[in-house]
């Protein structure tokens, strides 16, 4: 047999690679161990080097809310029995700031013992890989899906959910909770046909409030009062040295039609941005 001349060896060696070139990258493994937050894209995470989340103080109106929460990440951390968690009710009452500093907090009291992970609900369909990668770290890790409603089309939500939660085969495992922020305590599909069919028209509603009812803790948050307004607003002043007016405030409120935990932190930044500071 011949052997190839030089132009067919360097041939050769370019065709490799080109062929090289086009074969996918090998996933890059993720390093469970190296950073408090995670984002889950569906089929693989990416590490968040810094967890946002306000200070716990600074955190008013839902001191009930709070304390369950904080104590029930705490216990997750250090590696006891935790509950599953919804976090359902009124919108900007901080239920998402709450889970974040929970887990900062809880990550500060037991360094690099728990960690957060973010799941996009366009990803849900892929959180069981993302559990059987968590099963084998020896870490805790809550695993958070924030805003959840579920549309016309998104029926196989619930049934995912359910599927996690009763424990079956493929269930989350033991270092694993979920925590769920959902404007609603009954995540239910936003139509009426359940309520319109003739032979049982409560099964869909019944449902859905028995999937809410398999998390160990579900915590309402509700539109705060006035008082509370403001007292958010007087503590994120004084932790950034801003001067405000009573009045100024609420009619800010009423421009924006609501009283909230974010409503107040957007006069705080209105007001830090007209006295040239950051935030």
């Amino acid at each position: 047999m011949n052997s190839p001349t030089s132009d067919q060896t360097v041939l050769l060696a370019r065709i490799a690679d080109a062929l090289e070139r086009l074969a996918p990258s090998p996933a890059v493994k993720t390093d469970w161990l190296a950073s408090p937050a995670y984002v889950w894209t569906g089929s693989s995470a990416r590490g968040v080097d810094r967890l946002d989340a306000p200070d716990l103080g600074l955190l008013r109106g839902i001191d009930s809310q709070k304390e369950r929460v904080v104590t029930n990440v705490e216990r997750l951390a250090a590696g006891h029995a935790a509950h599953d968690m919804l976090l359902w009710g009124s919108r900007g009452m901080g239920k998402s700031a709450l889970l974040r500093a929970a887990v900062r907090n809880a990550d500060a009291a037991h360094p690099g013992r728990v960690a957060l992970v973010q799941v996009a609900q366009e990803a849900l369909s892929g959180v069981t890989d993302l559990f059987a990668e968590l099963g084998h770290v020896e870490r805790s890790f809550l695993v958070f899906i924030d805003d959840l409603g579920f549309e016309e089309d998104d029926g196989a939500g619930p049934r995912i959910l359910r599927s996690w939660l009763e424990g079956g085969v493929e269930a989350r495992p033991a270092n694993v909770r979920l925590a769920v922020t959902s404007n609603r305590r009954a995540i239910v599909e936003r139509r009426m046909s359940g309520q319109d069919d003739p032979i049982n028209p409560r099964d869909s509603v019944d449902e859905s409030l028995a999937l809410a009812d398999r998390f160990g803790l579900s915590i309402g948050f509700h539109n705060c009062d006035q008082d509370a307004y403001l007292a958010i607003i007087a503590g994120y002043a004084s932790d950034h040295a801003l001067e405000w007016d009573q009045g100024d405030a609420l009619e800010w409120s009423r421009r924006r039609g609501a009283r909230s935990g974010r409503v107040a932190w957007q006069y705080v930044n209105e007001l830090a941005g007209r006295a040239g500071k950051t935030l």
